[in-house]
């Protein structure tokens, strides 16, 4: 049985598909005929056979957007650099990954890199961008020797930063081998070491502070025993005067002590909540309470206002009760002047996550605004020796920051010269 190209179902849909892009052209090309036929410039048999030859040169003629079209897939797939399974790679990274030419030009950024590095652009050369001199040392390094190259730099603008840096060849160029595509890439990988560094000079700073503070009342021991055991050895008017000071830098280091324990325990369970129900209105009584006989020396009133119908937190009772001691202990230490403290207890309208905030206010001579941001550091005071007279020791409000961050509470500091200081805490 003989068949014919038309009846092909591939050939029938070929055929419409030519007819249904070129339908706009011929409905354009039927009414003006028809306006040419009605004003009588055209005749019938005319008009007909120009349509004809029209619709014929249309649909039979392969149009070249088509043809353009059927390319342009194998054109777009060799125009790929880097190809899509890097690209993947890259995006799967979760720190900043550059990819770039032996001309050290961008070819390709992630996600991360272009939230980190938001002036580097594709196609550019990476110092148009990133102009410090070591990032751009390493890649010339690594370009040059065709290896494996680390380094660091550190970044100014807009904060300091600190990033580690690794630039990789993606193929090693061979020696009387023609470089393929992939032997022309390099892949750059950089880690924030931002948080690290600060840890490390947190900790650094810490060990110092607190060997400074220890070393200081442990001068003062040695040095009041060596003149017990010399000079002053026969003369009871000095000794009884020696051992008071004695038993005060004793007392000193003992504090010290148990604040830094207090803060390595807390720290220690930091990543777990706690989930025991308390009532922060009897905590905030019962430090109020305790603290009356210090509050009765200084000539200061402590008042005390619930606002909420119920004052039920999830915590650590014992947590809290150091929290609340702390501030109170505070606010009568540096509030003096004011003659008055308030603690508080009102619906913390701050955070939709928290039920209620504790505020503790005095009315002292205040804090200047370039000290609150740093008070809740460790050892950090706005004025050292005021401070040790008091028998403070440096650690009480980095220790209620910590609780409260275990709380997965908000601890905020507000002060005013000459008007007071107010520390407000929301519990959820």
């Amino acid at each position: 049985m003989g068949s014919n190209s038309i009846d092909n179902p591939t050939e029938v849909q070929r055929w419409r598909d030519r007819f249904y892009a070129a339908r706009w052209v011929l409905i354009t090309c039927v009414l003006v005929f028809v306006g040419l036929y009605a004003t009588g410039k055209l005749g019938f048999v005319d008009a007909l056979l120009a349509f004809s030859l029209i619709f014929l040169a249309t649909i039979a003629v392969p149009r070249r957007a088509r043809l353009m079209r059927n390319e342009l897939p194998m054109n777009k797939k060799n125009s790929i650099w880097p190809d899509i399974s890097l690209k993947r790679f890259a995006e799967s990274l979760a720190d900043p990954c550059l990819i770039v030419d032996r001309r050290a030009i961008l070819r390709y950024r992630n996600n991360a890199a272009a939230s980190e590095f938001p002036a580097s652009t594709v196609g550019d050369p990476l110092a148009f961008s990133l102009r410090n001199p070591t990032f751009l040392n390493t890649i010339d390094q690594a370009i040059s020797g065709n290896k494996r190259v680390t380094g660091e730099f550190h970044e100014t603008v807009p904060a300091d930063s600190w990033y580690q840096i690794s630039v990789t060849p993606l193929e090693a160029k061979k020696p009387g081998v023609a470089p393929s595509k992939r032997s022309e890439l390099l892949v750059v990988s950089i880690v924030n070491q931002t948080a690290q560094r600060i840890h490390d000079q947190m900790r650094a700073d810490f060990v110092a502070n607190a060997s400074h503070e220890l070393r200081t009342p442990l001068t003062s021991l040695i040095g009041f025993l060596d003149t017990l055991r010399g000079p002053a050895a026969n003369d009871p008017a000095a000794r009884e005067k020696f051992m008071g000071i004695m038993h005060t830098q004793a007392e000193r280091m003992s504090r010290l002590i148990d604040d830094l324990l207090s803060l390595s325990r807390i720290e220690l369970r930091q990543h777990m909540r706690p989930t025991d129900k308390v009532d922060v209105a009897t905590i905030c009584k019962e430090a109020i309470e305790l603290l009356q006989p210090q509050a009765k020396e200084e000539d200061i009133t402590i008042s005390f206002d619930k606002v909420v119908e119920e004052a039920v937190v999830s915590g650590d009772r014992n947590e809290l009760m150091q929290v609340m001691t702390n501030l109170v202990e505070n606010a009568i230490k540096y509030g003096t002047s004011g003659k008055k403290v308030d603690v508080r207890i009102v619906p913390c309208n701050l955070h939709t996550n928290h039920k209620l905030r504790i505020e503790v206010q005095d009315y002292g001579q205040g804090i200047p605004a370039e000290h609150v941001p740093r008070l809740t550091e460790r050892f950090y005071r706005v004025d050292a020796e005021s401070s040790r007279r008091k028998k403070g020791t440096g650690l009480g409000l980095a220790i209620v920051k910590h609780i409260i961050g275990r709380h997965r509470g908000d601890l905020q500091i507000s002060s005013r010269v000459g008007e007071g200081t107010k520390v407000s805490i929301c519990l959820s």
